[in-house]
């Protein structure tokens, strides 16, 4: 009698003829046949390789090494969160109060701190930079100082040699960095340091020169054609001296260095009171207040004068000397 197929055991053959032992029956198994039994293998996830030691996410876990699961939806934190709708709000609303910070410090730097208009002092040429620094050194033989104003834009410095300048004063300021730096290594005692002190230090004295200068203006209620870029530029005239100081003791030791000082300081003196006496101007009030606002446009002018040959000294003899600013 054949047995149905699906009583039959696993690895039980059909009855029929033919078979061996006789009597028509087959010897029974007595262990399971599992050699060609074997499960398919999992299908391996989709993921992205990982460091070593990293643990899966999301939940997934798989036998192969080095391997993640992406998260669910095939998204990552961060592309949800662009997606969201309150996320892009803000966004949004952050970019508008940046446009208006942006403009808010434009529109006040051009109050204080013009561009297009402080161009106009680094408007030179050749031409202009030897004549001006003839003048600065020898202003004795110069007769005419007006400059020509304009309501909107200042005159530019290379179409008259009357007209402060920027240009000069920053170039002359760090040439004198570097001319200090040559000295303090002459005489062995340059660190690098001595260069960020020299340099902090003369622009800490030039502030505070252009603080008191723009203080003086007030406090003595002068009208004056002189804008704070004016002062800078005329407090950075000095620079030129001191270089030359400077190279004068390199040269010629101490009686080098007093020599040239003195003499820049008288010329940077003449030069100063030529220029800014056409700058600096009275009110148009009654007789009695136009002497008066001519008095104190005079000191002004002495004053900030003055000071220019004092800074000077104070600021080339403790690199020509060994002193301490």
């Amino acid at each position: 009698m054949d047995v149905p197929s699906e009583y039959r055991q696993p690895g039980q053959k059909r009855r029929g003829k033919g078979n061996r032992g006789g009597g028509g029956t087959s010897r029974p198994q007595l262990f399971e046949d599992t050699s060609n039994n074997h499960p398919a293998p999992p299908p391996q996830p989709q993921g992205y390789p990982m460091n070593y030691g990293q643990q899966p996410q999301y939940g997934y876990e798989f036998d192969q090494p080095g391997m993640y699961a992406p998260p669910p939806g095939g998204q990552f934190p961060g592309q949800q969160f662009l997606q969201d709708p309150m996320a892009s709000m803000a966004m949004q609303y952050g970019t508008t109060l940046a446009d208006q910070g942006k403009e808010y410090v434009h529109k006040n730097l051009e109050k204080y701190v013009a561009p297009s208009k402080l161009k106009f002092y680094f408007a030179v040429d050749t031409t202009y930079v030897g004549k001006k620094l003839g003048l600065i050194l020898f202003p004795y033989a110069h007769s005419d100082w007006t400059v020509q104003y304009s309501e909107e834009d200042p005159v530019a410095p290379r179409y008259n040699v009357n007209a402060p300048d920027l240009y000069i004063p920053v170039m002359a300021f760090v040439t004198y960095i570097l001319v200090a730096g040559v000295m303090l290594g002459i005489q062995e005692r340059f660190t690098p340091e001595q260069i960020g002190i020299q340099a902090s230090t003369a622009l800490v004295w030039i502030i505070i020169e252009l603080v008191a200068s723009v203080l003086g203006l007030y406090i003595m209620n002068l009208t004056a054609n002189l804008k704070y870029t004016d002062c800078l530029a005329y407090s950075g005239y000095k620079f030129v001296g001191m270089i030359f100081s400077l190279l004068g003791g390199m040269a010629f030791q101490g009686t080098g260095y007093y020599i040239t000082l003195l003499w820049f300081s008288v010329a940077l003196t003449f030069f100063l009171v030529c220029s800014l006496k056409e700058k600096v101007t009275h009110s148009s009030a009654g007789e009695e207040y136009r002497r008066g606002g001519t008095k104190r446009s005079l000191y002004f002018t002495v004053a900030v004068a003055l000071a220019q040959p004092l800074l000077m000294w104070w600021l080339t003899s403790h690199i020509m000397f060994g002193r301490k600013a």
